[in-house]
């Protein structure tokens, strides 16, 4: 881990509430959270506890009631509709436990998408695309489409397209909660070899102990607000 003490991410006094029926059903509360860069942070909690929505309020997928989040020192609620996907583009990765890849473009081209929107020229981006998935393990497999892939290599190439823009930040929602246990070992010893390599902050929601104990700090998201671990 990078030793680089500086705020990735800083949440304060954040609050998310959703409309139900006459009535508001309040999901996060008073929650307050920091990510120093190359910091591996776990995010826990039962079903239904609001992790996702945390996922994309510290994204700038959605907005908060209250409080604020700021990613690479801008809070998203100071940025337009236009100005937070440029800087989303740039700063946040994203991996779901779907991996949520276009099934008509090739690993390759997946991959280099998020360069293109970024405004690199297709020799950059296709350069870029093919040193990530060759350092994912998939240098063979650049061709194919998702359908042609398995599990876990669809996973690599969501992991790579998180990367494909050199983020500060990487967000993900139960990245091997939809593997087999030997591929979903396999993803983490992945990600934790990126994160000493790269730098990169990852934030990940899991509901698997033993990957949050593989990491380094775990946060418990208990009744809207997060709980440091002992």
């Amino acid at each position: 881990m990078t030793t680089d003490n500086s705020l990735i991410l800083q949440a304060r006094d954040v609050a998310r509430e959703y409309q139900q029926g006459e009535s508001l059903l309040p999901v996060l509360r008073d929650l307050n959270l920091s990510v120093k860069a190359g910091e591996k942070l776990a995010v826990v909690g039962v079903s239904g506890s609001g992790k996702t929505t945390l996922l994309n309020l510290l994204g700038g997928i959605d907005d908060a009631c209250a409080g604020s989040v700021v990613v690479a020192d801008v809070d998203w609620k100071h940025l337009s509709a236009s100005e937070r996907a440029a800087w989303r583009n740039q700063h946040v990765g994203f991996v779901y436990q779907f991996h949520h890849l276009l099934g008509e473009f090739s690993a390759l081209e997946n991959v280099a998408m998020p360069c293109l929107v970024g405004g690199q020229t297709v020799a950059e981006s296709t350069q870029q695309a093919t040193d990530l998935l060759t350092r994912v393990g998939l240098e063979d497999r650049m061709q194919h489409r998702p359908a042609e892939l398995s599990g876990g290599e669809r996973q690599r190439v969501a992991i790579a397209r998180a990367l494909a823009r050199s983020p500060s930040l990487v967000l993900m929602d139960e990245p091997t909660g939809n593997l087999d246990p030997k591929t979903a070992s396999s993803v983490m010893d992945l990600l934790i070899n990126l994160n000493q390599d790269l730098g990169i902050s990852f934030v990940i929601v899991t509901h698997d102990q033993l990957i949050a104990k593989r990491l380094d700090r775990t946060v418990s998201l208990v009744e809207g607000c997060l709980e440091e671990d002992a």
